[in-house]
């Protein structure tokens, strides 16, 4: 049995393209692997807790080894049930609109939550930082209004790929598929591409 985390990180709802690619994958995979366990988190409507003042004090009383105020113990908690949510898939899909040339500040916030020392990562002095998530896979889905890559600087640019790429790669998730949809709104007939992405969704889904 394979569980599946689909993060939603766009706020566009049912009106997202990203969030369509990701589900085509999805509903391709679930009509050949019956016993496939989907768990979407739409993170703009899931109260994520902030991980602010007591959340950062705690994660350094971590590695320091001090002991943890009860606010900072409650923070910790808040964390830690979210990264369980996480750790408990085989299977990320993640769909992304590229916002602001990198990823919407929610996404940024879900990962500052979850990546954190002997939950997602450990460190050695010696060898430097060890992802902790072996076995994992992800598939990631960007979409993006003009920057598509290879065109000029004057069209964008795109961090989220890179910032995603290498998350993934820190916490120890080393197999990971993309698609892209981009540009959205250049192109004569965009639907073309969105339908070219969601066919590579397909094919990719038949892979698994």
């Amino acid at each position: 049995m394979t569980t599946l985390l689909h993060i939603n990180a766009s706020a566009r709802g049912e009106f997202s393209q990203s969030r369509a690619i990701a589900q085509t994958f999805i509903e391709t995979l679930a009509a050949k692997d019956s016993g496939l366990q989907v768990d979407t988190l739409d993170l703009f409507d899931a109260g994520l807790p902030e991980f602010g003042t007591d959340a950062a004090a705690a994660k350094l009383a971590v590695f320091t080894g001090s002991e943890q105020t009860p606010e900072q113990v409650a923070a910790w908690e808040q964390a830690r049930a979210v990264f369980d949510r996480f750790a408990a898939a085989d299977l990320y899909v993640v769909n992304i609109p590229i916002w602001n040339h990198g990823v919407p500040y929610i996404l940024k916030q879900y990962v500052d939550i979850v990546t954190q020392p002997g939950w997602a990562f450990g460190f050695d002095p010696e060898v430097g930082y060890t992802g902790l998530l072996d076995g994992k896979r992800a598939v990631t889905v960007y979409t993006s209004g003009v920057h598509q890559p290879g065109v000029p600087i004057q069209f964008g640019n795109d961090f989220a790929t890179p910032f995603v790429q290498d998350w993934l790669r820190f916490i120890g998730v080393k197999d990971v598929a993309e698609i892209r949809f981009a540009p959205t709104v250049l192109t004569e007939d965009p639907q073309v591409g969105f339908a070219a992405a969601k066919e590579r969704a397909r094919e990719l889904a038949g892979d698994y």
